[in-house]
């Protein structure tokens, strides 16, 4: 049977001076959220494998995340945070070479100024990870997206990921732009999409699975199955839905898939594109 992957999950020991972006509409994350939490979650929605994504731009964090990966096998594969831009970055790389769960890296670029995947010493970095294996997760807002198309279209060997479908605004009914865009990252083969993160552009209290279903019909039909991975985005997942409900939502969406491309979304893709 085809191991079940969760391709997009946080860990942290929660302080309101490093996670201020959890403000009080957010009281749910204001706790630590470590890797015993986890694992009880992905035994109620039988899951097999998590990858842990950075969810602050250090390499203290980087670090502590391959430590609880390296300990822990439910964790298979860790995205953490380097400093691509930096000018030392090849040193960086060098370090972390000998940390095998490190299967990908990620900026919180949604959270820059638009147009700085275009930076020239980000780019630099970025052709740096030519020959590591290590894939670029790709974390924007919807209106960064033609961006994230110029800077996929700079590294056409790189493997990308974009996380969480780049944020549509569902909670206002949006499908335009971001439709057409992410149409349009889609032509580019080495891009790879994760279903996640949707209910936290929602409306957290009204949402339902049939108002997610037209961007998810964008997606299926922009990556097709073969280049879509599912994840939870747990635990910021919780202040809209909890673990299973997630999951739930997923399964019901792709119950009328083949067996094949369900197998694919729920962990064969995270396997292939990760390596894990």
């Amino acid at each position: 049977m085809a191991r079940r992957i969760d391709a997009h999950h946080h860990l942290w020991k929660y302080s309101a001076e490093e996670y201020g972006w959890i403000d009080a509409s957010m009281r749910e994350l204001q706790r630590d959220f470590l890797p015993s939490d986890l694992i009880a979650e992905m035994l109620g929605a039988e899951i097999d494998g998590a990858m842990a994504v950075q969810a602050r731009q250090t390499m203290q964090e980087t670090r502590w995340l391959l430590d609880l990966a390296d300990s822990h096998e439910a964790i298979c594969g860790v995205v953490g945070w380097a400093p691509i831009a930096a000018d030392n970055f090849g040193a960086t790389l060098e370090e972390l070479a000998d940390r095998p769960k490190l299967k990908g890296l990620r900026h919180i670029a949604q959270a820059e100024p638009d147009g700085f995947l275009l930076r020239e010493d980000f780019n630099r970095g970025i052709a740096a990870l030519r020959g590591t294996e290590l894939v670029y997760d790709v974390l924007v807002y919807e209106r960064q997206l033609p961006q994230a198309i110029e800077f996929a279209d700079r590294h056409p060997e790189q493997v990308f990921v974009l996380d969480h479908i780049a944020k549509p605004k569902i909670g206002e009914g949006l499908l335009e732009p971001w439709a057409e865009r992410v149409r349009e990252l889609a032509r580019r083969e080495n891009v790879w999409c994760k279903v996640s993160g949707l209910v936290t552009e929602a409306d957290w209290n009204a949402w339902t699975p049939e108002g997610l279903r037209p961007y998810l019909d964008v997606v299926v039909e922009a990556f097709r199955p073969q280049r879509l991975m599912a994840g939870s985005d747990w635990p910021v997942c919780l202040v809209a839905c909890g673990y299973e409900q997630w999951w739930g939502v997923l399964e019901e969406y792709f119950a009328g898939f083949s067996e094949q491309e369900r197998a694919d979304i729920f962990g064969k893709n995270a396997e292939q594109v990760y390596g894990l």
